[in-house]
């Protein structure tokens, strides 16, 4: 373990931000009806459903393009390697040989698709309609008539892995709020494995975050009724059963929701679907039950630090900054889980995800899942 990775992290004590409130900040409103605060909360909902349901994630557009451009920088080195594999390998086969059986193999598709179950009249008069001709559309990335050997593998589509929804994740050079700092392999401490989401960042403020893969023993009431703990009765009442996870180091006395719920009164939507704070809100709709408190995880304490100093930290290596479904970032706040998820690691199971060298850090590294003995 490298000494200066495990010291490196020296989090901030630091106010919190209007961006970041913990739960025994918020106050309800005495002026409001509870009808009022029923509308608000219906809206909130109402909006979440409808981003959900029309896909309005801009980040998972950007997976898309990112998974794309890895496909075709492995293409790309896939084929400076051939030249001198078909040098030393009497095996391998030429280059220009390559072209001409991706060539053949599209002449070949449309051939066959002309000849196949040719004696039917019906498949005569469709093909004659001009269905099934040449090769599929889809599988290019425009059509052109007269590809030629030369131009075929630009034309050709690289095979990309697929994205969906609930399982996404690559590395960002920049932070932004709803990004994850994933920790370094080598560094130690309160901070080892752990993946922080980013709930503010500013240049002249600094950055505050939550520690999201320590779920604690217990649930809400249990652990704050047998630590320090400022959080209000009613909500301890409310969300008896509600889980708990260690945030950080900073301010542990407080706490912090996160849930998808929606933006409601006193919350911040730090990515679609993901949303933190609004504690009293939430706590009207319990009582209604018309939301699962299973759904909400508490968080004790958090992570802060000053201008410059995650920036810093990042330039020795100690964290990866990534973006990632929503599907990650709410796992231990009620998020589906499928058979190729990691259910009890989640920093080695977005490592995984993001793949390459991250995906070789997971298997060397990973394995002693999320439950810790922390502070």
């Amino acid at each position: 373990m490298t000494p200066s990775l495990r010291n490196i992290v020296c989090c901030a004590l630091i106010a919190p931000s209007a961006a970041f409130v913990p739960a025994s900040y918020e106050s309800a409103s005495t002026s409001t009806t509870a009808l009022f605060h029923r509308k608000r909360s219906d809206r909130a909902r109402m909006e979440r459903m409808l981003e959900e349901s029309m896909g309005d994630d801009w980040r998972l557009f950007r997976a898309k393009l990112v998974a794309q451009e890895q496909a075709e920088e492995r293409l790309a080195a896939e084929k400076k390697q051939r030249p001198k594999n078909s040098a030393g390998s009497g095996d391998s086969k030429p280059e220009e040989l390559d072209k001409q059986e991706k060539l053949g193999d599209l002449f070949g598709a449309a051939i066959s698709s002309i000849f196949k179950g040719s004696s039917s009249p019906k498949d005569k008069e469709n093909m004659m309609k001009g269905d099934n001709i040449g090769v599929p559309p889809e599988e290019l990335l425009y059509q052109d008539p007269f590809v030629s050997a030369a131009e075929l593998p630009i034309h050709l589509k690289p095979k990309c892995p697929t994205v969906t929804k609930h399982r996404w994740a690559h590395p960002i050079e920049h932070i932004e709020p709803g990004c994850i700092l994933i920790a370094n392999e080598k560094l130690g401490g309160v901070f080892h494995q752990t993946v922080v989401l980013v709930v503010d960042h500013h240049e002249k403020t600094g950055t505050t975050g939550v520690v999201i893969n320590r779920p604690q023993e217990g649930n809400l009431m249990k652990v704050a009724s047998e630590n320090e703990s400022n959080l209000d009765l009613s909500l301890k009442l409310a969300f008896t059963q509600s889980p708990v996870s260690y945030g950080g180091p900073v301010m542990p006395e407080e706490f912090s929701v996160l849930h998808g719920f929606g933006q409601v009164d006193g919350s911040k939507k730090l990515a679609p679907g993901v949303f933190i704070g609004g504690s009293d809100e939430l706590m009207n709709e319990v009582r209604l039950h018309r939301f699962n408190q299973g759904e909400a995880l508490f968080i004790k304490g958090h992570a802060a630090w000053v201008p410059g100093q995650l920036q810093r930290e990042m330039a020795k290596g100690v964290w990866y900054t990534a973006s990632c479904s929503s599907d990650f970032l709410l796992r231990y706040a009620g998020a589906p889980t499928t058979a190729e998820d990691d259910a009890n690691d989640l920093w080695s199971d977005i490592l995984k995800c993001m793949g390459g060298e991250f995906a070789q850090i997971a298997r060397q590294h990973g394995g002693r899942g999320d439950q810790r003995m922390m502070p």
